[in-house]
């Protein structure tokens, strides 16, 4: 039950890319709910536009997290 280290490297890049995603994405949704609170009536659509794409990306962290915890199971217990 050896290390596969070419996926535990392609995994351990991979969780190094979701931490930023993790920070980079609640930053994004918070930011996008003050824009609503700032501008004014008829420019409230780019906030809207702000929070669609912060909800994509937070949906899409989800998924990379799955897919790279996932990758680094693979790597250690080589299945």
């Amino acid at each position: 039950m050896a290390t596969n280290t070419t996926l535990l490297a392609k995994g351990l890049r991979n969780l190094g890319f979701l931490v930023l995603l993790f920070i980079a994405s609640p930053i994004s949704l918070t930011m996008s709910f003050k824009a609503m609170n700032k501008l004014a009536d008829e420019k409230i659509f780019i906030a809207y536009i702000f929070i669609g794409l912060s909800a994509i990306l937070i949906i899409f962290t989800i998924y990379f997290a799955f897919k790279t915890f996932k990758i680094l199971l693979n790597a250690l217990f080589d299945s």
